[in-house]
């Protein structure tokens, strides 16, 4: 399984007004963002930035993708430590500092909130973050802390 892997998405601006990009207010912030084989993602800029809100922006995408893809890689970490996993959510958050024209994130923090079949799984389940953090391939490719604030609870409990 080890070896490069190539992912491809287009993108496709679509707020042309009528004068293109004449002036910064002149041209509107909406995108299409498509792959093969599935449904196209409207995105935008942050409403902050003359975006659209009802549409997703890159600050949201990445702190997605930084969710999302801790959680396939913590239920795989769980698997693996005989960890039955019933439920699980995440309410993330992102803080990005602007600085000028430019910015970056400075931080991510995720609060996954993991149910398991059984009390005797709550100490592994937590620990299993851990390995979840270690081997997210996202997580590994940010230059900024990505803070987990898990909750373990008990289904039925």
């Amino acid at each position: 399984m080890n070896g490069l892997h190539e992912y491809r998405v287009g993108v496709e601006w679509r707020g042309n007004r009528g004068a293109g990009t004449s002036g910064y207010r002149e041209y509107g912030r909406e995108l299409l963002i498509h792959a093969a084989n599935k449904e196209p993602l409207e995105g935008s800029a942050d409403p902050t930035f003359h975006g659209n809100a009802e549409r997703w922006n890159p600050e949201e995408l990445l702190v997605a993708a930084l969710a999302q893809c801790h959680m396939l890689s913590y239920l795989h970490m769980a698997v693996r430590a005989g960890v039955v996993v019933t439920g699980y959510t995440d309410e993330a958050s992102g803080a990005m500092q602007q600085q000028g024209l430019g910015g970056a994130f400075t931080e991510v923090v995720l609060r996954p909130r993991v149910t398991v079949a059984d009390a005797s799984m709550v100490t592994a389940a937590r620990a299993a973050h851990a390995g979840a953090r270690e081997h997210c391939f996202i997580a590994n490719s940010v230059n900024f802390p990505v803070r987990h604030e898990p909750q373990i609870v008990v289904a039925g409990a």
